[in-house]
Order: structure tokens, then sequence, then C-alpha cells
């Protein structure tokens, strides 16, 4: 009878549409780093952007800027001259292979060379504030197709202001709150094929997409609620889009990496909080190689892991 009574609850379960669990350390492929200030090692690294030959920009709490092969084998590296009020929390590269720094504490945007060379002239911001141009603690920054700008920022005036390819201020929108639009955090930014902004609103625990191509931001589709569950989420800090109609957001109060549909439906959840391989703690950023894997700045670990889902 109970042989009959398990086989049934296991039908159930396969009939039920539940959404699977993607264990760690299934699709593991590799970790590496470690704890430290020298060549190769990390003090908490934050944010991560990889270019078109899949070589991995990682930054830190020391403020330095790593670059990495796909497998983890240290390239060069440079330091952000100013840090003492606070480090970088973002990064991407825009249309001309030039890397964009969310210079959080500085209230700025910077832009690099690839090689490290700083473009002041192309730095947007600087000055603590709430008006067009001024910023508080930025976030993120990315570039369109067009070569517009769309930087972050939370603290007293939670929004993103979009700039033209020369810098020029054009118009924002968010605010702070947890209304349709508004933001509390925005963490980090992607951009999609057709220009849309998906938005990681970390304290709402929630995705937003907004159409900004025109002369304001008209909110897409939002998605989210905060919970433990698949396609619930606990602080999302980094998504990125793989174009084929996968999102992937790594959850910093979870612990874990998640798959969703462009519509919000889990796909399964990778990581669990843990120092062993396989595990993750308190990760902030990932980001996604020509070969589809998923490379996680596991932050806390001080270390970075490369899953294939």
């Amino acid at each position: 009878m109970f042989r009959k009574l398990l086989l049934f609850c296991s039908l159930l379960w396969l009939l039920g549409g539940c959404v699977p669990r993607l264990d760690s350390p299934g699709g593991l492929e590799t970790v590496w780093g470690e704890r430290g200030i020298s060549n190769g090692k990390f003090e908490k690294p934050r944010a991560v952007a990889i270019d078109a030959d899949d070589r991995l920009y990682i930054v830190d709490m020391t403020a330095r800027i790593q670059v990495f092969d796909r497998d983890g084998t240290f390239l060069r590296a440079w330091q952000i001259p100013e840090y003492y009020r606070g480090r970088p929390s973002g990064l991407s590269f825009n249309k001309a292979g030039d890397l964009l720094i969310a210079d959080t504490h500085y209230n700025r945007m910077l832009v690099y060379t690839a090689d490290g060379r700083k473009l002041d002239e192309q730095t947007i911001g600087g000055v603590e504030g709430h008006g067009p141009g001024e910023f508080g603690f930025v976030t993120d920054a990315v570039q369109d197709s067009q070569g517009n700008y769309y930087i972050g920022e939370y603290g007293q005036f939670d929004r993103i202001q979009k700039f033209s390819p020369d810098g020029e201020y054009l118009f924002e929108w968010g605010g702070h709150g947890s209304e349709p639009g508004q933001f509390v955090r925005p963490q980090n930014i992607a951009i999609d094929a057709e220009d849309r902004i998906w938005v990681a609103d970390a304290c709402n625990h929630r995705i937003q997409v907004f159409d900004a191509t025109g002369d304001q931001a008209v909110l897409v589709k939002m998605w989210g609620i905060q919970g433990e569950e698949p396609g619930q989420l606990s602080y999302p800090y980094d998504l990125v889009l793989d174009g084929e109609g996968h999102v992937y957001v790594i959850e910093f109060g979870n612990h874990r990496l998640q798959k969703f549909t462009l519509d919000g439906e889990s796909l399964g959840v990778w990581g669990g909080n843990g120092r062993e391989p396989g595990q993750l703690f308190c990760p902030w950023a990932l980001a996604l190689d020509s070969q589809g894997r998923v490379h996680v700045v596991d932050s806390n670990n001080h270390r970075v892991q490369r899953v294939a889902l």
C-alpha cells in the first residue's frame, strides 16, 4: 500500500509542473579566486563585465579592475585612482569596447579603455545632488544601440537618468517607492536587443522593464515578489539576458542564481548559502560568455564560479 501511495504522489509531482532545482554542484564547471589583495585574488568582488573575447573585468573592494580570461587566468590589472569614499559597484562595455564604471560614491560614470587608460572627457556626473546630471550613489551605467547612456542611482532619490552619446542630459524616471515605475535601489541595468531597459529593482525584490527609446520611459512589464521559493526574489543585484528568451538573475539575499523566461517564469535555481563549491555567499554580480555559461561573482567567498545551465 505504501509503495502505491509513493508512486501516486510521485506522479502528482511530475504532472504538477514543478520548477526544477538546478542543484549545486550540478552544472558547475570551475571555481577560481581566493581572498587577498595580490593579482588574481579578491577582496569581496562586486561587479563584472565581459568583453567580446570573453575576458572578464572584475572590480572588488580594493577598487582594482582585474582582467581574466574565461578560465580564470589573470591577465592584467589597474587601480581606480580615487576610492577613499567608496568603491565602484557596476561595470559594462559601451559600443566602442570601452569599460563603463559606476563610480558609486563619487557620483559619476567613468570610462576606461580596455587596457586601463582613463577617458576623462567621457565622464558623466561628479556632482552630488538631485538635479539633472547630478547623482546620489551610482549603481550602474549602460549604453544602448544608439549610443545613449542610462545611469542608475540610489540614496535619497532612486532613479535612472538618460543621456545622449555626448553626455547631454535627456530625461529621468523612477523615484523612491514601491509603485510600478518607482525604485528602491535600482542595482543593475541591462539592455535587450530592442533597447528595452531591464532593471534589477533590488530592495523591491522585482524586475522592471521599460521602453525608454522616446522622450520618456514607459513601463513594459514587471515581475517578482519577495520570497525564497522558485520564482520569488530576495534582493536581486544583477541580471543578464542570453538572447534566447532567458533571464539570469543573481540574488544577494537568497544566495543563488535563478533562470527565468522573459515573463518571469522560473526555469530553475542554482546555488544556496554556503562556502563549498556550488554554494554562494552574498553574490553581487554575473556575466554570460559566448558559450552561454554564467560566471557568478561569489562576493563574500572572494571567488568566481562558472556554471553551465
